[in-house]
């Protein structure tokens, strides 16, 4: 191919802006350096090629060293110096977060949504946002002109990480429109290749079989170009992955934090493929005269003062802002539907959130669900997707390998797209892996995108133990869970409130963990006959956030002082309706049905109306959330208090033993939340 005239001198132009801009945070590094930050200094040219190859109906997801990148799809460089220095005018985040990390929703611009800095974790919500497009692509959904490619930018040492690949495990098994450019300078930090890989990107990536594979000089800016061309127009007809290995210099520090004359003895090495003066140097053999060079490097050198002179006098942020975007605002604020219309029959909670999955299956085509052994062979293991594949197909219905990690950060990118995932892990005691996406990925998009882009994701976790799963199939996780900032937790104990809350934890536009008990699926654990409840109509929702009064005090005992409330959730609703049977008309039970968003009011509102309170979880008991809202009860309640507030759940152990009987020892039972009922009501 023949690269213009015109496309080479703006990479010339561009490259010299770059290296101006690393020059002059280095020499006002007392100002610049105030937060940590990286440049593009030696991979100028493949990032440049990149960036000049994406199209404003595509999709990026960079690394925290491609300022080059957003450089070549038209950023400023005053934009880019508003984040190093977290003004207020930032575009990206407004202040919060580093600089090279963009969120970008931008017309005539690529869409690039938030990602953290934990390298190589961009790899799977960028696969995710490539899977999105290939299910509406299956759809006949996706809006717009051209065929969109994602790209996913990775530093080399980052392949090793088994996030990345989990990604390009289903970039080939899914043949995903997904180019992955690996950027290989030889060093990790201070660790080098040799140190930390047995073989680079382009070796390893040999054994994912359908992944087409490419080299390219990543500091000689024509062939970077050529090549990228070559992969992105691959991508566009095939619809199938594609990895680039770019082979560049390091010629900056790894970040103004961690400095190259502390440890690098191959720096002049390095130097002698600066990309910058290889394209100089091919200008000129192709008729560029050297004033002509030169007039466009001392443009880019005063163009880039003056910006940064902007960007320095640049207001900061308004701090009464710093709470703005923790979620974005969802549509559903009231209850909705009949919860038990007119000749209803009664459902079990499974049951009920298949229905619901199907109704919203039927109503949305730009829904999609996935997880492990969901797809039509089994249709999950407890039967919560029996029936949906052969109704929805595959395209839409599908099993994932073990990849927890993939199953949840994926949705990050689907929801950029506009597909909207209900995923589900297997068992609560299986989300493990797939926290780091959960806490980096999802919980802070809204946030750091100052509401660019929050995440929509359903999230289902069967949990809880049922009589004998185990250590590995029967925890609790919700406490670890509400200690992370930015999603949403929902936990409903009856059909009812799980068709309704499933239908709003859909609907909203943040990311949502729904806890599904696993002993109140099919109502078969002895004394969870009631939640079976007749089923909701397909227009039934509830708001999150509300919390139900499952059963109430009589007036009589209240104004005796003869009453408490239980406040709990799940299996505790079904515990503290048995023991209460031997305190007839003195307990109420408070149901909170969701646990993020808390229903502080109407916590408040039952506490104050009895004046005693007990807090029961499933949950080995200390330090857990039981207890921190007990805790949080007393300040604010100390002076209505008639006891103080009790809190009751499991033994505090490392995990649930095998042997029933073991089990009923370390958990809540009926009973045992008599003696305690009975110890608060007679204090």
């Amino acid at each position: 191919m023949t690269i213009s005239k015109a496309l080479l001198e703006k990479a010339y132009r561009l490259m010299h802006t770059a290296m101006n801009m690393a020059m002059t945070y280095e020499e006002n590094k007392a100002i610049c350096s105030k937060y940590v930050h990286s440049t593009s200094r030696g991979h100028e040219a493949i990032q440049l090629a990149a960036g000049l190859s994406l199209m404003p109906h595509d999709f990026a997801a960079p690394y925290y060293r491609d300022e080059s990148i957003l450089l070549g799809i038209g950023m400023q460089p005053y934009e880019l110096m508003l984040q190093l220095m977290a003004k207020k005018d930032d575009p990206f985040s407004g202040g919060r977060t580093y600089y090279g990390h963009p969120s970008l929703k931008r017309e005539g611009f690529p869409t690039i949504p938030h990602q953290s800095s934990a390298t190589g974790m961009q790899a799977i919500p960028a696969t995710g946002m490539a899977h999105g497009i290939h299910y509406l692509e299956s759809q006949n959904l996706l809006k717009g002109d051209g065929k969109p490619v994602v790209l996913c930018s990775l530093g080399d040492g980052s392949v090793t990480e088994g996030e990345v690949s989990e990604a390009f495990q289903m970039a080939v098994l899914h043949k995903l429109p997904i180019v992955y450019l690996i950027q290989d300078n030889d060093w990790g930090i201070s660790a080098t290749g040799a140190e930390m890989r047995a073989m680079d990107a382009y070796d390893f990536v040999s054994g994912f079989t359908g992944m087409e594979r490419m080299r390219v000089d990543g500091s000689d800016f024509v062939d970077s170009y050529e090549g990228l061309q070559k992969a992105f127009n691959y991508v566009r007809e095939n619809r199938a992955p594609i990895l680039v290995h770019a082979k560049v210099p390091l010629l900056g520090h790894h970040t103004s934090g961690v400095r190259k004359e502390w440890y690098r003895g191959d720096y002049d090495e390095h130097l002698k493929n600066d990309p910058i003066p290889r394209l100089r140097k091919e200008l000129k053999r192709r008729g560029w005269k050297e004033a002509q060079l030169v007039k466009i490097e001392d443009e880019a050198l005063a163009f880039v003062q003056a910006e940064y002179a902007r960007a320095i006098n640049a207001d900061d942020p308004d701090i009464t802002t710093f709470m703005d975007h923790e979620f974005a605002p969802t549509p559903i604020t009231e209850e909705k539907g009949q919860r038990k219309p007119r000749g209803a029959e009664k459902v079990v909670m499974v049951d009920a959130a298949l229905h619901a999955v199907d109704d919203i299956l039927k109503t949305h085509p730009e829904s999609l669900f996935y997880g492990q052994d969901v797809g039509g062979t089994l249709g999950g293991v407890f039967r919560e997707a029996a029936t949906l594949a052969q109704k929805y197909g595959d395209d839409r219905i599908f099993n994932t390998p073990i990849q927890e990690a993939y199953i949840i950060g994926s949705t990050a990118g689907m929801s950029a797209i506009g597909a909207k995932a209900i995923v589900e892990i297997q068992f609560a005691d299986y989300i493990w892996p797939g926290i780091n996406q959960l806490v980096e990925e999802l919980s802070k998009s809204c946030y750091l995108s100052k509401g660019q882009f929050p995440i929509q994701s359903l999230i289902r976790v069967p949990i809880g133990a049922y009589g004998g799963g185990g250590p590995y199939h029967s925890g609790s996780i919700e406490s670890t869970l509400l200690n992370i900032r930015g999603i949403k937790v929902v936990y409903p104990s009856n059909a009812a409130d799980m068709k309704g809350l499933m239908k709003a934890a859909f609907h909203d536009p943040n990311p949502v963990v729904m806890l599904e008990h696993k002993g109140l699926y099919w109502s078969k654990v002895p004394g969870t006959e009631g939640a079976k409840t007749f089923e909701p109509d397909s227009d039934y929702i509830i708001p999150l956030g509300k919390s139900r009064i499952d059963q109430e005090a009589t007036e009589e005992a209240i104004e005796n002082g003869e009453s408490c409330v239980v406040i709990t959730y799940g299996m505790g609703v079904y515990w503290t309706r048995a023991a209460s049977e031997a305190f007839k008309g003195q307990v109420e039970i408070l149901d909170l049905r969701t646990l993020n968003p808390i229903d502080w009011e109407g916590v408040i509102a039952s506490v104050k109306r009895h004046n005693k309170a007990l807090v029961l979880t499933e949950e080995p008991l200390l330090n857990s959330f039981a207890e921190s809202l007990a805790g949080r009860i007393s300040q604010e309640c100390f002076q209505i208090l008639d006891a103080p507030v009790m809190t009751y759940g499991a033994a505090n152990l490392p995990a649930i033993p095998l042997n029933v009987d073991l089990e009923k020892q370390m958990l809540p039972t009926a009973e045992k939340v008599k003696g305690t009922l009975s110890q608060l009501l007679n204090y």
